[in-house]
């Protein structure tokens, strides 16, 4: 696991769209779109993010709303069922403790049910649905996990 870096954003870009293609929702993902420049804009924006390999597995995070905002998730088909997501998770979890954060949050779709369950596996809890523009029902939902911060005791500094 290293971090995502600006040179791995074309490769990472191609991994999401060659991820969340196979997912036949609707309306579609935005993933479909995203591009390198995107990737590079969202870390050149002080976003960050992790990697396996950019072509394999990778997340985005940034700070956002009193918590690490996790977005773009992807694990190449011929690689899951791996634990590469959750390791993954695991190094977003370490960053937003790092940074003090009390909490990581994501959004998914309601139709993905493999992920939210992925999700609600690592901790994650779902609080609230949304509808996307157009949309009478709800097409996503928020998710969040806390993160408990140990206080160390002064014999422990």
């Amino acid at each position: 696991m290293r971090p995502l870096l600006p040179t791995d954003a074309d490769a990472y870009a191609a991994l999401v769209r060659r991820a969340f293609a196979a997912w036949q929702v609707d309306p579609a993902p935005s993933a479909l779109r995203v591009t390198g420049d995107d990737i590079r804009a969202h870390l050149a924006a002080g976003g960050g993010g992790v990697t396996t390999a950019p072509d394999i597995a990778g997340l985005l995070w940034s700070e956002k709303d009193g918590g690490l905002y996790i977005s773009r998730v992807a694990v190449d088909p011929a690689h899951r069922r791996q634990g590469l997501a959750n390791r993954m998770l695991a190094a977003a979890q370490s960053e937003a403790t790092r940074r003090g954060l009390p909490h990581l949050w994501l959004s998914t779709r309601l139709a993905m049910t493999g992920n939210r369950r992925l999700f609600c596996g690592f901790g994650f809890e779902e609080t609230t649905q949304h509808a996307h523009p157009g949309y009478s029902e709800p097409t996503f939902v928020d998710m969040m996990k806390r993160i408990r911060h140990e206080l160390l005791e002064p014999s422990d500094v």
